[in-house]
């Protein structure tokens, strides 16, 4: 067969390794494969050939010869025209949606972390075989051959598009605008998943098709699985397939069923936004390095707006509900002081080395483009509605004019395409994406009736994120210019005591903060002992809830109501 023939060995899933085999005829006598160093969607470099071994390639009889020439980059030279394999082994312990996972249970694969890109194959067919246990299921959404043994995909972009799972699952069926989707329920929380949870499913995926007016893209060969775990959220979105992992002790919290709505809701709406309709700078996908874009704010921000929607649009929660949810969004950017050092256009552009790699101390000086991205997206929908438009509107356009086209658009395509609905925005737009603390968020809540209200915090601040480990408390953020950096402290420092008191957990810290508004803390530092005294500021805000302004004018409470349709 032509192309590339992949083959995938699951069958001893308690080693929690991979078998891959690779089979093609070479064209030219020298050989390049590489391992792509990202996985679309997740936007940094993960590096995947480091859990790969045991690498040969045979053509014949003959053992070749394999020079690394990077660390995701090989090279061999070989007889043209001859057919050859390559073998490699790969390391499955990362449970997440763009990793790797094999054990006596199930297979989770994400496949740029797993198939090799031949050079000169890329645009020709690529053929998958899975080998699983006896008694496992295999789940990939690609075509069947005639004989049903193997996974057809039109090129090396498709195949690794396609998420593999297998194990002793049975795919259920969903049904949405008439298309048959395919439902993968892996594990169970301990009182089995709600009983309109299909119900459920099924009308927040017809909501988005409703924001959309389309109906879905993948049409029949959609894949939703959905991985029920104690610790573990997320999601990432494919072409044809949606895959998630939500903690199934978050259903019993107020909104936890809620949220697992609008995560559901959010990776279905990316079969539009992201996947077909993206950003210039992922058409086509380059494999082997970070690409930078700074239209991440629209891809997954706006995303992230219309799926806090989607469970009210499903009828499956209240305004209030909706109220709460973009409360906390808005709430978070307004509360980080990211907001005032990063633009949104620098949250998007500074993903690969900086939204993916937070660490405790450089939280203070970012923020994400999801949260950032929403709070831009409500801003722009309530200016739409001013002159009768919407932001779904603008969404929908975008993706009659590039996304069904399969053309990748630019920020100055954006920026036309909102123009042509309100002209303003030609300069406010930018100003937006590239300024800090630029949005105009307390005033698009006054144009629609609502005010956001500061709750505060119950206790004295000291100015650090703190965090329990083994009875022991370690100081992992200190805010700029608060009480603990004022006194000396730092990142790393271990908390002793406070006000001669042991301090052995957090919540023990939190209560001997009340008291004097002079602390005496005691904590170590490389393993010597040391002293501070801080002087607490005043309890601050803790966060801002959404609620209805009292003194909303008629126009306000009109035009919140069309906001509260969002189509």
């Amino acid at each position: 067969m032509a192309g590339v023939n992949v083959h995938l060995d699951l069958r001893n899933p308690g080693t929690q390794t991979i078998g891959v085999a690779m089979r093609w005829t070479p064209k030219q006598s020298l050989q390049t494969l590489s391992l792509p160093v990202w996985t679309p969607g997740s936007y940094t470099v993960r590096d995947p050939s480091q859990h790969l071994h045991s690498l040969s390639v045979v053509q014949g009889d003959r053992v070749l010869n394999v020079e690394r020439r990077s660390p995701e980059r090989w090279e061999f030279s070989c007889v043209s025209g001859e057919p050859l394999c390559i073998r490699y082994r790969l390391e499955a312990r990362q449970l997440t949606v763009r990793t790797n996972h094999l054990d006596p249970d199930f297979a989770s694969l994400s496949l740029p972390a797993v198939v090799m890109l031949v050079e000169g194959e890329r645009w020709h067919e690529h053929c998958l075989q899975v080998s699983v246990p006896d008694h496992w299921s295999v789940a990939v959404p690609l075509a069947l051959d005639a004989i049903g043994s193997l996974f057809l995909a039109k090129d090396f972009d498709q195949l690794v598009d396609a998420p593999v799972h297998a194990g002793s699952f049975q795919p259920e069926r969903l049904s949405v605008r008439g298309h048959d989707h395919e439902l993968i329920l892996i594990g169970s929380p301990p009182s089995g998943w709600p009983a309109r949870f299909k119900h459920d499913l099924e009308a927040v995926c017809t909501a988005v098709c409703d924001l959309l007016d389309s109906d879905p893209p993948a049409e029949q060969v959609y894949q939703l699985v959905i991985q029920s775990l104690e610790q573990g959220y997320g999601g990432l979105e494919h072409d044809n397939a949606s895959v998630m992992q939500f903690p199934w002790p978050s259903l019993q919290e107020s909104g936890g069923y809620r949220k697992l709505l609008q995560l559901v809701g959010h990776e279905y709406l990316h079969q539009w936004n992201v996947r077909r309709l993206r950003p210039s700078e992922f058409v086509p996908y380059r494999y082997d390095r970070p690409v930078i874009s700074d239209g991440l704010w629209f891809a997954e921000g706006v995303t992230s707006y219309f799926d806090l929607a989607l469970p009210l649009l499903a009828g499956l929660s209240s305004r209030l509900d909706l109220l709460k949810d973009l409360g906390a969004d808005l709430s978070h950017v307004l509360l980080n002081p990211g907001y005032g050092i990063q633009s949104l256009a620098d949250s998007s552009r500074e993903a690969w080395v900086r939204l993916y790699k937070q660490t405790p101390a450089n939280a203070h000086s970012q923020i994400s483009y999801y949260r950032l991205g929403t709070a831009l997206a409500f801003c722009l929908d309530v200016h739409l509605r001013q002159s009768q438009h919407s932001l779904a509107e603008v969404l929908r356009c975008l993706w009659k004019r590039f996304g069904v086209h399969g053309r990748g658009y630019r920020r100055t395509d954006l920026i036309d395409c909102f123009t042509e609905y309100s002209k303003d925005l030609e300069t406010r737009l930018p100003d937006w994406l590239d300024g800090r603390s630029a949005l105009p968020i307390e005033a698009s809540l006054q144009m629609i009736g609502l005010s956001l209200n500061p709750v505060r915090d119950k206790t004295p601040s000291a100015g650090w994120l703190i965090r329990e480990r083994q009875g022991r408390v370690w100081i992992d953020r200190t805010e700029l210019h608060g009480p603990a950096q004022r006194g000396g402290l730092v990142a790393g420092d271990e908390l002793v005591a406070l006000r001669d008191w042991r301090c052995s957990s957090v919540q023990r810290c939190s209560e001997l903060l009340q008291g004097d508004s002079i602390l005496k803390v005691t904590y170590s530092r490389r393993g010597l002992l040391k002293t501070t005294e801080l002087s607490l500021d005043d309890p601050g805000v803790d966060r801002h809830e959404l609620a209805w302004d009292p003194g909303a004018s008629q126009a306000a409470r009109a035009l919140r109501d069309q906001w509260f349709a969002f189509l």
